[in-house]
């Protein structure tokens, strides 16, 4: 029998006990959750409906964690994973879901965080899915460890559960297809040149035009309906560009909608949304805490042609005080990172009072948290609208509208 780690807590469940239990839900990591006389039980791969034996390897204070052993009764609702890496490698969480199901658990979730986390009822509309579900990603970040004696072994990502195991990935079924195909020669040239790392390291592998990009310095091109937008290939982009006219054609709509005749695009990046979005309004305001980003944004409108638009390096909370747009006649689209926003931008953003607010989020819990305070300034909820933009993986963006 194998012993259990030194801090192993011994109840409710013997380390590597196996249990049976039903499960009842999803969690927003893509976790199943059942119960055991009444004490939750997380189990990763399973779905709502199911019966599952599962294998106990953590105790916390008021749940378990379990492997899953088997399926003793399958959901109508599971399918069979595309890739053989799925359940070992933790990139996906859904590959064993329907893709109608994932929209529908996608949409539920979004609005359960909404009740459980700001005790806000709201209708959540469907999920928009995505155009394409596999080889959508342009961009992954496999990882490889120090060379052990003199090779270097896995070069791939973590394995489910694990904060440094990882788990080697030839292919990746997500990936873009000119991903897939430069990856055998990128992967075997690292092993080749093993004495040359004294660390592990992570390989950036950005799909753009036609080739793959490996420097992270290097300019690459990504195109949103006529919109061309250069970036150094290290910077943040949305991975999915099948799905993203129709993800800023919805913005779009969102923000214009009032007769709102001014957009400030308050963490602008490259100009996603400032430069999509130019056409829709007199003028268009941009901030990036990224001064590099905020030139690129810059040097993308004059590439586009696109003359209404301006952009400041600054952080977003400093925006409000250079705007001379007319607030009543302002729209704001709000696209933080993962943290979410500042409680010092958000009272800025309600001092400026705008007529409207768009705020796309890649994680509806810190986004939901923000609704809270939104709702405390005056602003009132108008629609909320998850997109996926990474089909079989437990990650949406969730782009929510208020108005004042």
């Amino acid at each position: 029998m194998l012993r259990p780690p030194k801090k192993f807590v011994p109840t409710p469940f013997g380390y590597h006990q196996e249990i049976e239990l039903k499960i009842d839900a999803l969690t927003n990591l893509g976790q199943g959750l059942g119960r055991m006389d009444g004490w939750v039980v997380f189990v990763p791969f399973c779905l709502p409906g199911e019966t599952v034996k599962a294998r106990v390897y953590r105790n916390d204070k008021n749940c378990s964690h379990a492997d899953l052993v088997e399926v003793l009764e399958r959901a109508p609702e599971r399918a069979d994973p595309a890739c053989p890496l799925f359940g070992t490698c933790g990139g996906c969480q859904y590959q064993h879901l329907t893709y109608e199901a994932q929209l529908a658990w996608k949409t539920r979730q979004v609005g359960e965080l909404m009740q459980h986390m700001a005790g806000v009822t709201f209708p959540v509309n469907p999920c928009h899915g995505s155009p394409k579900l596999w080889n959508y990603r342009s961009k992954i970040t496999p990882h490889f460890a120090p060379p052990h004696e003199g090779q270097i072994r896995e070069i791939g990502f973590l394995a489910v559960g694990r904060r440094s195991q990882l788990v080697d990935v030839p292919q990746c079924p997500i990936a873009m297809d000119t991903i897939n195909a430069a990856l055998p020669e990128l992967r075997e040239d690292i092993r080749r040149q093993a004495k040359s790392y004294k660390r592990g390291a992570t390989l950036l592998v950005r799909a753009t035009g036609d080739h793959i990009e490996t420097n992270p310095k290097a300019v690459v091109t990504e195109t949103v309906g006529d919109i061309a937008f250069d970036f150094l290939a290290g910077d943040f982009f949305q991975n999915n560009p099948y799905i993203l006219p129709e993800f800023t054609g919805h913005v779009a709509e969102k923000a214009r909608a009032g007769g709102t005749k001014y957009l400030v695009d308050a963490y602008c990046g490259s100009g996603l949304f400032a430069l999509t979005l130019a056409e829709h309004f007199e003028q268009v305001a941009g901030v990036e805490v990224s001064e590099t980003a905020a030139e690129w944004a810059q040097r993308n409108a004059e590439k586009n042609g696109i003359t209404n638009a301006k952009f400041l390096a600054a952080s977003a909370e400093a925006i409000f005080s250079v705007i001379d747009f007319p607030a009543n006649e302002t729209a704001v689209v709000i696209d933080p990172p993962r943290k979410g926003c500042t409680r010092e931008f958000l009272d800025q953003l309600a001092a400026f009072a705008p007529a409207r607010v768009v705020y796309v989020s890649c994680d509806p819990a810190t986004q939901v948290r923000d609704l809270a305070i939104m709702q405390e300034h005056g602003f009132k909820l108008e629609d909320v609208q998850p997109f996926d933009l990474f089909p079989h993986t437990r990650h949406l963006e969730c782009v929510m509208t208020f108005v004042r």
